[in-house]
């Protein structure tokens, strides 16, 4: 009877002592990181256009990567891109990801390269059969052998040349053929899952111009100026919601500065002022930044508000710009020469104009109010860049019921 109590003493003892170790978890398996980045990822974007058709993008976006060496594929990117210049860094952990290796695929989808991409492939060609009446479609597999000229066909045993498909049908989309133009790089990783990475390049056929329009009163006295800027995008993407910046300046200069403009435009990024359009100068040029954030569509033409300026003073001038030899009538001396009276409208670029502010080269439009109400347009003229306090001329034209006659006297 003791032995038994002993034994079963013993079972307790070993339960109690089990019950007591912690159980092991499973081990939880890493979330696997992303090999492809889209504008879902995306949590900010700048743009800094020149007038120079070209501009520097800012894309920044939040990834999941996995360790080790790996290929992400970075896509919506501008299909103009200089793939020369583009930049990539984990703003997380600049040290610990690293760029190995770099392509830019632009080889996108279209009917013509999908098909010469299923060379020795087998494609579904689809026929629509008329008979007695009725039509119905036929779907006939072959293999396509080439495709330079035209594509040559193998179906069944026979080789086929010429053969007439309504539509083709594709089992999937190569891996080397893309919808968008995408950067692919080759990145090691050597720090955590989660990283806040940039991308920053140049790109192509994005460009900035601006225009005026000034409105004249009736007396001539005072005048309205709105300043637009024209934005052009033909780069093959959308900036969707981004920072937009514009940098006046030469092309053969902006060349030579790109780093340092790259870096100022980091910087000043966040500088936005309240104002339709902010301006500051650094190095040469002047940047003007927007106080708003913005959406640049492809193919686009756009308009956003730089300055504006309410009841600037008006002077209005008749110049003759008399040469020596109008005075010298050899033909006929002592005859007068009617000379042309020219008509300008003088502001200056001043801040209790309502203006101050350096303004870019652009087409100024003027328009003027008549007896009626009404507002007609004068005439445009084109201005260079003008800086704060620099007075502005703009040639209307030639006076109609005003002339000059010089007269040529010997003395």
């Amino acid at each position: 009877m003791r032995a038994r109590i002993c034994s079963l003493a013993l079972v307790v003892a070993s339960a109690a002592l089990l019950w007591r170790q912690p159980v092991p978890h499973a081990a939880v398996p890493e979330a696997a990181g992303q090999d492809t980045s889209t504008l879902d990822d995306q949590v900010d974007l700048s743009l800094t256009v020149y007038n120079s058709d070209i501009a520097l993008v800012r894309d920044v976006r939040n990834l999941q990567l996995p360790r080790g060496s790996f290929d992400l594929r970075f896509m919506d990117i501008a299909a103009t891109v200089n793939p020369a210049t583009v930049h990539f860094r984990s703003l997380t952990e600049p040290s610990r990801v690293s760029v190995l290796e770099q392509n830019y695929e632009y080889d996108l989808l279209e009917p013509d390269k999908l098909l010469r991409k299923y060379v020795g492939r087998d494609v579904t060609l689809v026929r629509t059969i008329e008979a007695n009446g009725t039509s119905r479609q036929e779907n006939v597999t072959a293999r396509l052998l080439s495709y330079n000229n035209a594509p040559v066909w193998r179906i069944g045993n026979e080789i086929v040349t010429g053969m007439h498909a309504d539509h083709m049908r594709f089992a999937e989309l190569p891996d080397n053929l893309y919808t968008r133009p995408t950067l692919i790089w080759t990145l090691d990783n050597g720090g955590a899952a989660s990283h806040r990475v940039e991308a920053s390049y140049l790109a192509g056929k994005l460009s900035w111009n601006a225009d005026y329009v000034l409105t004249v009163a009736r007396d001539d006295k005072a005048a309205d100026l709105d300043g637009w800027v024209t934005l052009v995008n033909g780069s093959g993407t959308a900036f969707r919601n981004t920072k937009l910046q514009l940098v006046a300046g030469e092309l053969n200069r902006v060349r030579q500065m790109m780093k340092t403009m790259a870096l100022e435009e980091v910087r000043t990024a966040d500088r936005a002022a309240a104002a339709p359009m902010a301006q500051e100068a650094f190095s040469d040029y002047h940047l003007y930044t927007l106080g708003r954030k913005t959406t640049i569509n492809n193919d686009e033409t756009k308009q956003v508000s730089m300055l504006s300026g309410t009841g600037v003073p008006v002077l209005k001038r008749y110049v003759v710009d008399g040469q020596a030899y109008y005075y010298r009538n050899t033909q006929h001396p002592g005859a007068p020469i009617k000379d042309q009276v020219q008509v300008y409208y003088q502001l200056k670029n001043e801040e209790h104009g309502g203006l101050g502010m350096p303004m870019p080269a652009g087409v100024v439009r003027v328009y003027q109010a008549d007896s009626k109400g009404g507002i007609q347009f004068v005439v445009e003229d084109r201005i260079p860049h003008m800086p704060k306090d620099e007075i502005v001329n703009l040639l209307i034209g030639q006076v109609l019921d005003v002339t000059s006659l010089c007269k040529y006297v010997e003395l």
